[in-house]
Formats: C-alpha cells, sequence, structure tokens
C-alpha cells in the first residue's frame, strides 16, 4: 500500500493524490503532468528542502573554518608580538648595562673612548660630582 501526497491544481483547483515515489521524482525533474482534468502542470525548478539544509550546513562549515582561521591568525599575532615584546625588553636590558659599565669606568677615571687611566678625572669626578652614581637598572 503506497502513501499519497495531496496536490491542488494549480487552473482547476481540484485536489488530487499522487503516490509519493512519483511525486518525489516529478518534484526532482521538473517535468509536466497533468491533473485529473487534463491541466499542464509542473513543479519549479527551485531549490528542495534538502538542497537547502545541505547548502546552509556547508555556510556554517565555512564560516566555522573562517573563524577558525582567524582565531588562529590572532594567536600567531598575539606570540609574534610578545616575542617582539621579549627581544625589544632583552635589547633595552643590554643598553641599560652598556651604560652602567660606562657610567662606573667614566666614575673609576677611565675614558670611554680609548681605555686610559686618567688620575684628574678620578679627582674631578669625585671632587665636582659626588652625587653622580651608576644608573640602577629596572627589573624587567
Amino acid at each position: 500500500m503506497s502513501t499519497f501526497e495531496w496536490i491542488v491544481c494549480c487552473r482547476c483547483k481540484e485536489n488530487f493524490g499522487m503516490d509519493r515515489a512519483t511525486y518525489g521524482t516529478l518534484k526532482k525533474s521538473g517535468a509536466t503532468f497533468h491533473c485529473p482534468f487534463g491541466h499542464p502542470q509542473h513543479f519549479t525548478a527551485g531549490k528542495t528542502e534538502e538542497q537547502k539544509l545541505r547548502e546552509q550546513l556547508e555556510e556554517e562549515r565555512r564560516q566555522r573554518q573562517r573563524a577558525e582561521q582567524a582565531v588562529a591568525r590572532q594567536a600567531d599575532w598575539r606570540r609574534e608580538a610578545e616575542e617582539r615584546a621579549k627581544h625589544e625588553r632583552a635589547r633595552a636590558n643590554g643598553y641599560k648595562g652598556h651604560a652602567t659599565r660606562i657610567t662606573k669606568r667614566a666614575k673609576a677615571g677611565v675614558c670611554p673612548c680609548c681605555n686610559r687611566s686618567f688620575q684628574q678625572l678620578a679627582r674631578h669626578m669625585a671632587a665636582k660630582h659626588p652625587q653622580f652614581t651608576p644608573l640602577e637598572v629596572e627589573p624587567a
């Protein structure tokens, strides 16, 4: 025993039944069929509900993939920014260390250019600049 789909004729508005297999075939193909009174008609070639759902599912998958790629890109950017910041902190600490070494050498009377020790420079630093102390290196 087969089940029927009930259809209304687009011309005479008469109800008639069609078995599900035939209905499905005609719906997919868009072929012409006739009502019991001979009026020709056909299903429009629009998308079926199944096709619409498949397209919606594919679109959702594409959106999810784009979102995952965006998250991965953001993670990469963050990691690169953290690496650059770490590099710049190390570089700044190197400059502070270099400045501290030069300051200590100058206070001890060593010329920063020729590395010669001068008695007068040491006396001058002690007499005229007693408040001069090496720079404090801030913790990173």
